[in-house]
């Protein structure tokens, strides 16, 4: 019996304030109060449906026929804008292409990092774990920094 294969993808979404036309330094997901997170109104159906979207405009009815069968979002966190996607193993290139070419989810422009791809999901929660670490521990260095400066 054979079994089927996976890639598990972890995407963090990072979001882009409407009011910046050129980045130099990457976007700090912070409202204009600057206190709180900005609210997104993301879920795993608008994510699958705009990666649909993406599949369909750049690969075509060939490119989702590949992938429209093993393509799921299994987990999504608000929190921290990261997401877990599972595709079959021979076609997550064309996911991870598809991900990359995504520019917009619902009208909100972001920017799909993908942080992490693995064979098996015990491996993408602990790349999510050390993500999440990493991330924590560079907005508390900010936060140190900024108290600093204005202390």
């Amino acid at each position: 019996m054979v079994r089927f294969k996976n890639r598990w993808f972890l995407v963090e979404f990072i979001p882009i304030p409407s009011d910046t036309k050129i980045l130099s330094t990457p976007p700090i997901p912070l409202s204009r109060s600057s206190t709180e997170p900005i609210q997104l109104n993301l879920d795993g159906k608008a994510i699958y449906s705009a990666l649909k979207q993406s599949v369909l405009s750049n690969y075509g009815d060939v490119g989702w026929g590949a992938v429209g069968l093993s393509l799921s979002v299994k987990y999504f966190s608000p929190t921290t804008n990261v997401c877990i996607i599972r595709v079959g193993r021979d076609q997550h290139k064309i996911v991870w292409g598809a991900l990359t070419l995504l520019n917009g989810i619902e009208s909100a422009k972001f920017i799909p990092n993908v942080v992490h791809v693995s064979g098996t999901m015990k491996h993408v929660q602990l790349a999510a774990i050390a993500h999440n670490r990493t991330v924590i521990a560079r907005y508390r260095a900010m936060a140190d920094a900024f108290g600093k400066i204005f202390s």
